[in-house]
């Protein structure tokens, strides 16, 4: 019993951060998708190119 409570201590916490910033993370890189979508349509507006919306 004691082992299992210090390998949760000690992995428990790297698990924590890794959670938490892949949570961060995936609402970049949701922003990051819509920006690229974004741009790839004002480049074909540009350019007289019909793109495929999402």
């Amino acid at each position: 019993m004691e082992v299992l409570l210090t390998q949760v201590g000690n992995f428990g916490f790297p698990i924590v951060i890794s959670v938490y910033l892949l949570v961060r993370i995936e609402g970049k890189l949701d922003k990051l998708t819509e920006s690229i979508q974004e741009l790839s349509q004002t480049l074909g507006a540009a350019k007289g190119l019909k793109v495929p919306g999402p």
